[in-house]
């Protein structure tokens, strides 16, 4: 009977190791991720007045009054002071070729996360601060391109595959929302 054990104690810790091992071997191939945040501070009631029920489903800090409302948003675009905390944060990214950028909207309404050529302005005119277009937003929503890079509010979008070199994402309807990643 304690030989029976024995073997039972011996194969267990066996079995465990290779466990150990095995996970270690996973952690090893297991792809690197990069969070990405993005954030606005929207105004429920005059967003939601203007724009529909829900539209803007702030909860972060409206309650406090830190919160932008919808004619400020304009106003401050068009002066070429846009409202600093809407913002992807970080600014800027430096990874490894492989690495899955995860952008999770913490904000109060939609965003785009959308990877452009070079920085422009938006789909939205009176946010651009008179800066063209970028030709990755033209069409807005009404095209897939643009449609598919929307991030809802509470969701999440996963960009893979970035190749090496130096890569420019913004939000097609908030142009100052600005990020650049570095893929080594």
């Amino acid at each position: 009977m304690k030989v029976a054990v024995a073997k039972f104690v011996l194969l267990s810790c066996s079995l465990a190791m290779m466990g150990v091992r095995q996970a270690a071997a996973q952690d090893e191939k297991a792809p690197n991720v990069a969070p990405v945040v993005a954030l606005d501070e929207c105004d429920p009631t005059t967003f939601n007045a203007a724009l529909g029920p829900d539209f803007c489903k702030n909860v972060a800090l409206a309650a406090l009054g830190f919160s932008t409302t919808l004619s400020d948003l304009f106003a401050e675009a068009a002066a070429g002071t846009p409202n600093p905390n809407w913002d992807f944060e970080p600014d800027t990214l430096k990874i490894k070729k492989g690495t899955t950028l995860v952008v999770n909207n913490q904000g109060g309404e939609p965003h785009t996360f959308t990877e452009v050529k070079e920085f422009g302005g938006g789909f939205i005119s009176g946010l651009n601060d008179g800066q063209e277009m970028a030709p990755e937003c033209k069409g807005g929503f009404s095209r897939v391109e643009v449609a598919r890079t929307r991030i809802i509010q509470g969701s999440q979008r996963q960009i893979t595959g970035l190749s090496k070199g130096e890569h420019h994402f913004e939000c097609c309807i908030h142009p100052w929302m600005r990020m650049t990643v570095e893929v080594k």
